[in-house]
């Protein structure tokens, strides 16, 4: 008998039924049991009608539909609209992003008064437009609920009441001015002359007052080889560089101005085919180190080593005093890279991140012989952006301690979670009898304060900034304060009696550069000026170390660890020292090199893990001073065999949701040498028995033979630029073929526009930049540690990360060519839509949800779309998306974006899908129409130029060219005209697929 076939009448009959509660139950276990009425088994759970519809998928919807459940919203026109709001049209406002070692001029685009898009200000000669990953996520920490909403006073132990301005200003008032000892304010690095002004009137008021200025990630060693300043590196003027452990374009000093620098030389064309030559030395693989021609892995302890060898060879080549140093461990490359420097004197460099004052002081020599001052060290032009002194900060512990100090404030600093030293900090922090944070949370040193006095989002503030001498940039407020929050200048102007504010004092601090009326004005708007002010001017800086210390120093301490592992503590790109811990767009940006997440974690080279019978995700013990931390295992190529890597700015535990208990803090490992912080140590490894995954976006190493990438070496593009990129070509009877002269496709014809990308493989360094300018410009969710383990992370533009193999196919097939070599070449691959004008994806989609323009684009119809999810099948490039949760309405994805003050931060001309479509690249289909709509408006075309992706315009490198191929005078024409047959290729070409995103060739300058 044939079954009947069961219709439902409704939603309703349909929620009710135990087939939908059980997988509803699986998915959220958080409904609510069947009510008497239902008429159901009162233990089973049920879903609201409201539910069910999000479980379809239908998300906001949900609440119009069951319009019984859903509140009635009034929308308010302006009865007086604000000159400058334009419902729908954005506004843009020149500021300036400055955190720990990231400066960015930017632009801020608002729409109806809320900041959702950063950009990068071209107008600055230090950036020139370019971004940083940190940058473009710093517009989520504006939004970010976890910041304190009004100032509070300490009223027991872990309890704190919110109160007044004026409450607590008055008891700050009184309690400073019958201090006893010394005031001593602690900030990190502080590049506004304005702000220094306030600070030193503050201090003023007090007959002992002392700024310390600490940085967790200090480079206080070079600076007290340079007198107190960081030198103005410039490696636009560099043929040869060689860098010991700096990672210049990831997160040492000022990455995105060394990275516009850098990509100045590495850009090869057939008219100009000359490069630099990088060569690293650095123990674990940094972004830097895997963007070098020549990487050569060794020991934290050997770095003294190598900089004393470079220096014997450099030096006695120039005629400068020689000094004996000991022999490092790769003598052949550092005698091939003295011979390069010295070859390219006054076109060469030699930096260093290390942070003991014998090796900057090497450095700083070997700069001098090679005759850097003046060319590729620019004298006149230093840098501001690291002022950190780790002995004043240490001797500030010792003097809490010692109970001499009476009250300290702190701002933008960290001490109790970041320095080495935390414990002394905590009990030093107990003898001071006033202690005021100015920090936005109630964070690990704020917790213990007696007064948070929060100060406002840099968005919300006023500010000025010198990064280098002469170079002055300006930030002021895009949105008023979202809470009730006060700038820590204004704050401090108010303790010291004054009646004006901080706007004022920086307009008496430009009076001389700006002046009043119309400069000011332009000032203001441009977001950039020249001029100095002195303020940042070292006072009394340190007496450098003689090099005869310095080679005594390292014949001391350059010394092999023998069978102990070295520690090398390092920065990560996204995260950085910490300050940024609780953006959930930057947990989640995958490492450069690692391609992990969420989480930090032991690198370890093969060669090690096997000695260890250590596997990936197997947890071990790092033991130093008496201090252990625990931490899974990611077995990295590319780490100096005898040492270990762990990141920073991990194992907080007053930072916010996206931050607390994330990883583990490495900080209390680091060395405290006399009053000098190191970033290594010797330390224990033992294995914990349990395993704890970490969560990478990529967990293949090679492309295995595939013409995916393509790289070649800079001296066979000398001899031939059409030799180095490999074309497929396909036997038929007719001789080889094309794969495009072969087709049963009907091509398309365009007739006004054909967008297309080029992507130049030798100017993207994989820094980030991209993927997190086109989350934030999409409204890509955030989906977790978990999901991301699911294999189901989001975003629509990743970057792939290849290392090279030693292994041939015929040396055991794919299997073995999947192994990387043990310090392998790095290439990046930003990784997106291919947009093909032959695509799978459209040949498959039942309810034609993905389809093609007439301007070559691969759409998406987000409400055709059933999930099917064929079109992610049938694509090569796997960079479809499906959204398989609500993850932006959904608790168990609550990363600071499921409330309405996340949400403010989501683009309102891009749609936020809701669950169970997919969803990909659309090559900013929105940033298009609004440039063809604003040139209609003038009766033309869009001029190249006008329309740019968020990927192509947070590039620090100009990596991604975007543009019409129509238009013959556009970039993007120009360039493949020019490169084609060159250097121009398409990924897997031989499927024939035709993409509108076309790749230039990898030149490596290599023997």
């Amino acid at each position: 008998m044939q079954e009947t076939i069961k219709y439902w009448r409704g939603v309703e009959e349909l929620n009710n039924t135990p087939e939908f509660q059980k997988h509803a139950h699986n998915e959220f276990p958080e409904f609510l049991p069947v009510s008497e009425t239902s008429g159901g088994d009162a233990s089973t759970p049920v879903a609201p009608r409201r539910d069910f519809l999000k479980l379809l998928g239908f998300g906001v919807a949900a609440a119009t539909l069951a319009s019984c459940e859903a509140p009635v919203r009034k929308a308010i026109p302006y009865l007086n609209k604000p000159e400058e709001v334009e419902p729908g049209v954005p506004n843009w406002y020149a500021s300036t992003y400055f955190m720990g070692d990231i400066y960015n001029p930017i632009l801020v685009k608002t729409r109806e008064g809320r900041p959702i898009k950063i950009e990068g200000n071209t107008l600055s000669p230090i950036t020139a437009g370019g971004t940083h990953a940190r940058t473009q996520a710093s517009l989520l920490s504006l939004y970010d609920n976890n910041r304190l909403k009004a100032p509070s006073i300490r009223k027991g132990e872990d309890q704190w009441q919110d109160t007044t301005w004026e409450k607590i200003d008055q008891e700050i008032r009184t309690k400073l001015t019958g201090v006893q000892g010394r005031v001593v304010l602690v900030s990190n690095t502080i590049i506004s002359p304005s702000t220094k002004t306030v600070i030193r009137e503050f201090g003023a008021q007090f007959p002992a007052f002392e700024h310390v200025t600490y940085d967790a990630h200090s480079a206080s060693a070079l600076l007290r080889a340079n007198g107190g300043l960081v030198p103005g590196y410039d490696f636009s003027k560099a043929r040869v560089i060689v860098s010991i452990g700096a990672d210049f374009l990831g997160s040492w000093i000022s990455p995105v101005e060394y990275s516009k620098q850098y990509i100045t030389n590495r850009k090869v064309t057939a008219d100009n085919p000359n490069m630099s030559r990088h060569i690293q030395f650095e123990s674990f693989l940094s972004l830097t180190g895997a963007n070098a021609d020549v990487r050569v892995p060794v020991k934290p302890s050997e770095y003294g080593s190598v900089v004393a060898a470079l220096y014997n060879r450099v030096a006695g080549g120039t005629g400068a005093e020689a000094i004996q140093a000991p022999n490092a461990a790769a003598a052949k490359q550092i005698d091939a890279a003295a011979k390069e420097l010295l070859a390219n004197r006054g076109a060469a460099l030699v930096v260093s991140d290390s942070n003991d004052p014998a090796v900057q002081t090497l450095v700083t020599a070997i700069n001098r012989a090679l005759g850097a001052d003046g060319t590729t060290i620019n004298t006149a032009v230093p840098s501001y952006v690291r002022q950190g002194d780790d002995a004043r900060m240490v001797r500030l512990v010792n003097d809490m301690n010692n109970g001499s100090v009476g009250a300290v404030i702190f701002y933008g600093a960290n001490p109790v979670y970041d320095h080495p030293l935390s414990q002394q900090v905590v009990s030093g922090l107990k003898k001071v009898g006033v202690k005021i944070s100015f920090a936005d949370r109630a964070d690990e040193t704020a917790h213990l304060a007696d007064y948070i006095c929060p100060d406002s989002h840099f968005l919300e503030s006023w500010n000025d900034y010198e990064a280098k001498r002469g170079f002055l940039s300006l930030a002021q407020p895009t949105i008023t304060t979202i809470f009730n929050t006060r700038q820590a200048q204004d704050s401090l102007l108010k303790w010291a009696g004054s009646t004006s504010d901080f706007y004022t004092t920086i307009q008496r601090t430009w009076s001389g550069i700006a002046g009043n009326g119309a400069a000011w004005d332009k000032v203001v708007h441009d977001g950039v000026a020249t001029g100095t002010t002195g303020a940042n001017e070292p006072t009394a800086p340190a007496a450098p170390m003689t090099l005869a210390a310095a080679a005594v120093s390292i014949n001391k301490t350059s010394k092999a660890s023998g069978n102990s592992f070295e520690l090398a503590i390092y920065e990560k790109v996204g995260i950085g020292a910490g300050q940024h811990s609780n953006n959930p767009w930057l947990q989640e940006m995958s490492d450069p090199t690692t391609k992990a997440t969420w989480d930090n974690y032991v690198t370890m080279s093969q060669a090690d893990a096997v000695a260890k019978e250590i596997e990936q995700n197997d947890v071990v013990r790092v033991t130093a001073k008496g201090k252990t931390i625990e931490l899974p295992v990611l077995i990295q190529p590319g780490q100096a065999p005898g040492s270990i890597g762990i990141a920073i700015g991990y194992g907080r535990t007053h930072a916010g949701q996206a931050a607390n208990n994330v990883g583990a803090n490495v900080y209390p490992l680091a060395t405290v040498s006399g009053d000098q912080i190191l970033f290594s140590n010797v330390v224990t490894v033992e294995k914990a028995g349990v395993d704890k995954p970490i969560a990478q976006t990529q967990t293949h190493h090679t492309v295995m033979g595939r013409i995916v990438v393509q790289e070649n070496t800079l001296a066979n593009y000398k001899k031939d630029p059409k030799s180095v990129t490999e074309y497929i070509k396909i036997a038929t009877p007719d001789g080889p073929q094309s794969p495009q002269k072969i087709s049963l496709w009907q091509d398309y014809e365009y007739k006004n526009h054909h967008w297309g990308m080029v992507i130049d493989l030798n100017s993207c360094i994989g820094c980030g930049s991209c993927t997190i300018g086109c989350q934030v410009e999409n409204n890509v969710p955030v989906v977790g540690k978990q999901e991301v383990l699911n294999r189901r992370e989001m975003h629509w533009l990743r970057i792939d990360r290849y290392y090279s193999s030693n292994a041939t196919r015929e040396d055991g097939g794919f299997e073995k060519m999947e192994n990387p070599s043990e310090n392998p070449s790095v290439i990046f691959q930003p990784m997106l839509c291919q947009h093909c004008n032959h695509a799978p994806c459209e040949t498959v989609c039942p309810v034609a949800a993905t389809m093609h323009s007439t301007e070559g684009l691969n759409q998406m119809v987000y409400n055709r779309c059933v999930g099917t999810r064929y079109c992610a099948n049938n694509c090569p490039y796997k960079v479809r998306r499906f959204n398989w949760f609500n993850y932006a309405n959904n608790e168990k994805f609550d990363y600071q974006m499921n409330n309405d003050l996340g949400k403010m931060v989501l683009n309102p001309d891009v749609t936020v899908r809701s669950r169970g479509v997919m969803e990909k690249c659309s090559f900013c289909v929105q940033r298009i129409q609004y440039g063809k709509l604003e040139a209609k408006k003038e009766s033309r075309r869009p001029v190249d130029g006008e329309i740019v992706t968020a990927c192509a315009q947070a590039c620090p490198t100009n990596a991604i060219i975007f543009g019409d191929m129509l238009d013959q005078n556009s970039q993007i024409s120009k360039i493949l005209n020019r490169e084609k047959g060159e250097r121009a290729f398409h990924v897997l070409e031989e499927l024939n697929t035709q993409p509108n995103v076309t790749y230039l060739t990898k030149i490596r300058n290599q023997a």
